[in-house]
């Protein structure tokens, strides 16, 4: 199994909305209900949903694809000198379970360290997501700390855990 990541196409977009439209696409932790898509359209316009503060790959397994990676810029005090990336993963219920989820992320955390100056790499997930916690762990993030009623999600507030990985050199 050979997963890659590459840029996003408007093609993608479609299937991203075909396969996320409703909760049982991207799963209980992610579906925070019906999202317009106009902004992500104009973005891969613009930029190629690359080179800003939001940003977004396709994630292919054996050149199929199979979900996307973003990433975001946070700020932990002055943005122009405190930044880092948070990232998050989507990936097709076909492709869940197989590892697709930890290899995505770690080329993901590899090619932000190549291509961008950033310190850390944050990954937030919900306290009860525990595939999302082993996937993070295996894409080499270590556990901080939990962020209590963070998101409001599914009627109710949830806990996050806080990963992250830091450059080594």
């Amino acid at each position: 199994m050979s997963v890659a990541l590459r840029p996003v196409t408007a093609a993608d977009l479609d299937r991203f909305d075909a396969e996320f439209a409703g909760p049982e696409g991207p799963g209980a932790y992610q579906w925070f209900g019906h999202t317009p898509t106009v902004r992500l359209r104009r973005l891969l316009d613009e930029r190629g949903l690359l080179g800003g503060d939001e940003n977004m790959l396709s994630v292919t397994v054996d050149d199929v694809l199979a979900g996307r990676v973003e990433w975001f810029r946070r700020a932990w005090g002055r943005a122009d000198t405190s930044s880092c990336w948070e990232i998050a993963i989507g990936l097709f219920a076909a492709h869940r379970g197989q590892g697709v989820g930890t290899r995505a992320q770690r080329f993901l955390v590899d090619y932000l360290f190549e291509h961008t100056r950033v310190e850390r790499i944050q990954v937030c997930t919900d306290a009860d997501n525990i595939a999302e916690q082993r996937a993070a762990e295996k894409a080499g993030f270590e556990l901080e700390g939990r962020i209590r009623r963070a998101q409001w999600r599914a009627g109710g507030w949830h806990d996050q855990l806080i990963y992250s990985v830091l450059r080594t050199s």
